[in-house]
């Protein structure tokens, strides 16, 4: 009689248990109220672009800065905005820079994941090129620019070349940090379940490295950025288009300060934008296949 008064508490007990979990997914699969979301992810960084504008119209306008030459007001950079989108060239400066960034990381993709891996796995790699990756990583992108102009001339293979040497090496060292945090009880029971070489890295290592590796990329494409925007600036030669590197030395060479807003907006817009549209995104996919963030 106690054995099944036991028997039916330990059953009550589990089916309590199962209909928490059922509550707990449901709670996590539930979707934000458009209102929350409008509150927690849109209003901030509106509020804050509002309040950095209003600051700069309140230099102008109390005449903190009255120089227009040094600090233009927010209208006269819109002006300069909206006529070089009325002449049809404020997209082909944006493309111009967006496709040779674009272009370079996946170039430096192709090249830092394998470097990445082979230091990561290797020993006397690791020994002889890890101190190298991490001294390029440190390194100021723009000091490239001229020994790749000597080398290579004014044309996009120079532009190329640059974006590599900025990004190869923060993508590499995010995959051997990523590498490094892998438990190594993953990789035996990888190898207990047959997954040894070139298979344990493809279907072990590097899903477990995925969270340091998202991060590289992150920063990798940020030092392509910064690479083309040093390479437009220093480099600028008619032939090669008008990018937005290009476009904030013209400012700067004519003494328009509009033109050199208008160029740093435009510049800070296209890195906030990929980030927000291609590696937050993937940021969070990555997190959320983890556990290690709640589903919205």
């Amino acid at each position: 009689m106690a054995s099944t008064e036991t028997t039916a508490e330990d059953g009550g007990d589990l089916a309590g248990l199962e209909a928490g979990l059922d509550a707990l997914e449901t709670v996590q699969r539930s979707r934000k109220p458009w209102r929350r979301t409008f509150v927690e992810k849109i209003l901030p960084p509106v509020l804050a672009v509002a309040l950095v504008l209003t600051v700069w119209q309140a230099l102008v306008s109390f005449r903190i800065v009255d120089d227009p030459t040094k600090l233009p007001s927010p209208g006269a950079v819109w002006g300069v905005l909206r006529q070089a989108w009325l002449e049809g060239e404020l997209l082909g400066y944006i493309w111009t820079s967006v496709s040779r960034g674009l272009l370079g990381f996946f170039f430096a993709l192709l090249i830092g994941t394998p470097l990445g891996l082979l230091v990561a796995r290797v020993r006397f790699v690791r020994a002889a090129l890890g101190p190298i990756l991490s001294g390029l990583q440190s390194l100021p992108s723009v000091a490239w620019v001229p020994p790749a102009v000597i080398w290579l001339g004014l044309n996009n293979q120079m532009m190329y070349a640059v974006i590599l040497l900025g990004a190869v090496p923060s993508i590499a060292n995010g995959l051997v940090s990523g590498v490094d945090q892998v438990s190594p009880l993953f990789v035996r029971a990888g190898r207990t379940l047959g997954a040894t070489g070139l298979k344990g890295t493809w279907h072990i290592v590097l899903p477990a490295a995925l969270p340091g590796y998202v991060a590289g990329l992150k920063q990798g494409w940020a030092f392509s950025w910064r690479s083309l925007m040093a390479a437009e600036i220093i480099a600028s030669f008619p032939d090669l288009g008008i990018g937005l590197g290009q476009l904030l030395e013209n400012g700067r060479n004519a003494s328009d300060m509009a033109m050199v807003f208008e160029a740093i907006l435009l510049i800070l817009t296209v890195g906030v934008a990929i980030d927000l549209l291609i590696f937050s995104p993937l940021e969070r996919w990555v997190l959320r296949s983890r556990g290690l963030l709640a589903k919205d």
